[in-house]
């Protein structure tokens, strides 16, 4: 049996597939199951999400969350090694897994008269991934060329020690990948554990999208998922990162084709009311973003930092990112600059020209016009997100993730009450310069390069 809670009807403001409600279900053993009916195409989405992620690592084992996604397509008794992309293929769908700082998630999108064969691969390799050591030794070489492939990209490198930096305590200061000494070092046992800790029905939700009747769905999933036993040593995160109290520089000096820079501040966790002035700022500077697997591209053309930096020759590209997270994490501006100028003043350059656009919005509000249209972007993504079943089955299971999937229901509500001085006092809440790490990298020659951290009250020399 069930526990069914029909969450209430989205914002009256919204429309299309994001003004729909969803049903949420517990069962006894502490599985979540969201589910959303849509009979417009014969095609169900099924998700499979676990609270598991970078968040939730320790020096040692970083990166182990990532290492056991990839292992849970390495095979269990039932579905070997390969079988399960091969399987799904065979049966007319697509299917993935990826993880983030606070998820790991698994999908599969069939034909709605083949979803079941879901539930028959997650039921599985929720208890019964093999971990053989051949396969983990295998993966080990797969996942430290992945970290570095990474390597090669100075946008990667110059992110990782500005998020190093900004984070002194809180586990979201390790890339989701983990630091190549804990990939070198870690052992079956650690990737087992690991996996043995926080696979379990309490620490898990499943949502479905599509074309299925809703009971017969859940009967399958009790059926199938409901005799799992619940874990009561699932690890508390009960790291809280300290405010900053002054400005953090890091220099990463190394080859790469053009100096850029990244500039990080403290933000909001999700389940906090100031989200919504956050990503309409986010909108105003660089224009407003998807969330999640669907949606166009940012809207940015038009926005504050590329007309101020990139349109008067300052900079090839500049852009803003704020994302939702179960715990404060950072909003992000980052900047490339054009070849031809000495690497120095082209840096230097760029940073003013943020600070300028970004002092500017703390004395000043945004007209309402300005405002109306980044609330309008804004909404335009989010609708454009859930366009599809499996675009909206991410939805629902990121937002419960890091919030609760009721927030989706009031999303568009949230936008619509953001007035002008709201963002205006969250810019000078959160992104002034006591609460900024800064990040500048210098393209070398030097195949020996080095990373180094700058005075915190000087700018970095070149």
């Amino acid at each position: 049996m069930t526990d069914t809670v029909v969450a209430p009807a989205a914002a009256p403001t919204g429309t299309g597939p994001s003004a729909t409600a969803f049903e949420r279900h517990q069962l006894p053993n502490g599985l979540t199951v969201l589910t959303r009916e849509m009979h417009t195409a014969p095609v169900v989405s099924f998700w499979i999400w676990y609270r598991v992620g970078a968040r939730n690592e320790r020096l040692g084992i970083t990166g182990v969350s990532h290492w056991v996604e990839h292992m849970l397509f390495k095979g269990t008794p039932t579905f070997p090694a390969g079988s399960i992309h091969s399987v799904v293929a065979e049966n007319g769908g697509t299917l993935n897994g990826f993880t983030s700082d606070d998820f790991t998630t698994y999908f599969e999108t069939l034909p709605s008269d083949r979803w079941e064969l879901s539930l028959r691969i997650e039921a599985d390799r929720i208890v019964n991934a093999s971990f053989k050591p051949e396969e983990v030794a295998s993966e080990r070489t797969v996942i430290i060329s992945e970290r570095e492939g990474h390597e090669n990209d100075p946008d990667f490198k110059l992110n990782e020690e500005v998020q190093s930096a900004a984070f002194k305590l809180h586990p979201y200061g390790v890339d989701t990948i983990g630091w190549k000494c804990d990939l070198l070092s870690m052992t079956r046992d650690d990737l087992y554990n690991h996996y043995r800790t926080y696979y379990a029905p309490n620490n898990a939700i499943i949502v479905a999208v599509g074309d299925f009747e809703t009971p017969y769905l859940l009967q399958r999933v009790t059926e199938m998922f409901g005799g799992l036993q619940p874990s009561a040593d699932i690890p508390a995160v009960t790291a809280v990162e300290p405010p900053q109290e002054g400005e953090r520089r890091v220099v990463v000096r190394r080859p790469g084709p053009t100096a850029s820079l990244q500039i990080a501040y403290h933000a909001p966790a999700a389940n906090d009311a100031d989200v919504y002035p956050m990503m309409i700022a986010d909108a105003l500077l660089s224009g407003a973003k998807a969330m999640g697997m669907g949606g166009g591209a940012a809207l940015g053309r038009s926005a504050r930092l590329y007309r101020a930096l990139v349109q008067t020759d300052l900079a090839a590209g500049v852009g803003s990112y704020f994302r939702l997270t179960r715990d404060p994490h950072l909003f992000q501006i980052a900047g490339t600059a054009k070849p031809g100028k000495p690497w120095e003043d082209s840096l230097r350059a760029m940073e003013d020209a943020i600070y300028r656009e970004l002092d500017k919005l703390a004395a000043e509000p945004p007209s309402a016009q300005e405002l109306e249209k980044a609330i309008r972007q804004s909404r335009a993504q989010f609708v454009y997100s859930g366009e599809s079943v499996t675009g909206l089955g991410f939805i629902f299971g990121y937002l419960e993730v890091v919030a609760s999937a009721d927030f989706y229901t009031r999303f568009l509500d949230g936008l619509a009450a953001v007035k002008p001085e709201d963002v205006q006092r969250v810019v000078r809440t959160y992104l002034n310069a006591n609460n900024r790490t800064v990040g500048w990298f210098v393209p070398q020659e030097d195949e020996a390069a080095t990373t180094v951290e700058a005075p915190a009250e000087a700018a970095p020399a070149v």
